[in-house]
């Protein structure tokens, strides 16, 4: 099961009622961070939930709204006694614009290591996740995230049997493992059916619509996605700025054939997003306004018989 929490749903400024952009994730003791503008420690606090298990923190871009909240962060991470190394993944400059920032927050008891980004497409493997990152446009370079946590098949029991493999390297074989004894090799896929449905999460934010985020999104579980502007008329601007609107988003969604998507990013001139729904669930019927604190549980698939 993955825990997927909007932290911050705010674009530019924080709004009394409304953080800026964040999103948290937590499986299996290891959580993940996708951006952390000012005020993220608070909201994690709200939430109830721990700094501690921050384990990678994703970045989608540097500009303010995105990354300023991290010295504030990483201090509170160091008050918690962690110890344990942090990595930040993000856009090529990572380091510089996170070294700049940690002069305001200089003595951690714990590491950073960084991972720059500089292809089209890159995929990294942490702590049971497949994090895939992937450019999109804005007017500095950015890139939005999917998360994946892959589902291995079943084992079969009668292959095992059948094989005659020894049961000491069944729990092995299961854990992915290659076992060789003597001159005998056993591999997992000896034993296990094939690979199930895992659960997929995509996050895009700042950017226009892109053939990336569809093909990246494709039948996501949860596609959570920049919504700047509701209102009509916005169209223009939004361009201009490389942001994206409701409709648009609505539109990405119905083309990557999401379980169900959530906007976020919301301009501080957008006060009641909801009011600007209708026409998105017209598009995409399973749309939701983002808001913060906005919490899901994202379970795997039930096993067909």
């Amino acid at each position: 099961m993955l825990e997927v929490c909007l932290l911050g749903t705010g674009g530019m400024m924080p709004l009394p009622r409304r953080r800026l952009t964040s999103l948290m994730t937590r499986y299996n003791g290891s959580s993940v961070l996708i951006d952390c503008g000012e005020g993220t420690q608070i909201a994690i606090k709200d939430k109830g939930w721990s700094f501690k298990p921050i384990d990678v923190i994703c970045f989608t871009h540097y500009h303010a709204d995105h990354i300023s909240g991290l010295p504030g962060l990483l201090l509170t991470m160091g008050n918690a006694e962690r110890s344990e190394p942090l990595t930040l993944i993000g856009p090529k400059g990572l380091e510089r614009v996170v070294n700049a920032l940690r002069v305001i927050a200089p003595e951690l008891p714990f590491s950073i290591n960084f991972i720059e980004l500089s292809q089209e497409t890159e995929t990294i493997e942490l702590n049971g996740y497949i994090i895939c990152a992937y450019k999109v446009k804005h007017n500095v370079t950015c890139y939005g995230y999917s998360l994946e946590i892959p589902r291995a098949g079943k084992f079969q029991l009668e292959k095992a049997i059948s094989q005659e493999i020894p049961k000491q390297y069944w729990n092995k074989l299961q854990k992915g493992e290659v076992i060789t004894d003597g001159d005998t090799t056993y591999y997992p896929e000896m034993v296990m059916g094939k690979q199930r449905k895992g659960i997929k999460l995509s996050y895009c934010t700042d950017t226009r619509p892109t053939k990336s985020i569809v093909e990246h999104s494709y039948e996501a579980d949860l596609f959570i996605c920049e919504g700047m502007y509701g209102e009509k008329g916005k169209e223009e601007k939004a361009a201009e700025y490389k942001h994206m609107t409701f409709v648009e988003a609505a539109n990405l969604a119905s083309k990557a054939k999401v379980q169900e998507m959530w906007l976020t990013h919301f301009s501080p001139s957008l006060v009641r997003p909801e009011e600007f729904m209708d026409e998105v669930r017209a598009i995409f019927p399973r749309a939701k306004a983002g808001k913060d604190g906005k919490t899901i549980e994202l379970a795997f698939a039930e096993d067909e018989e």
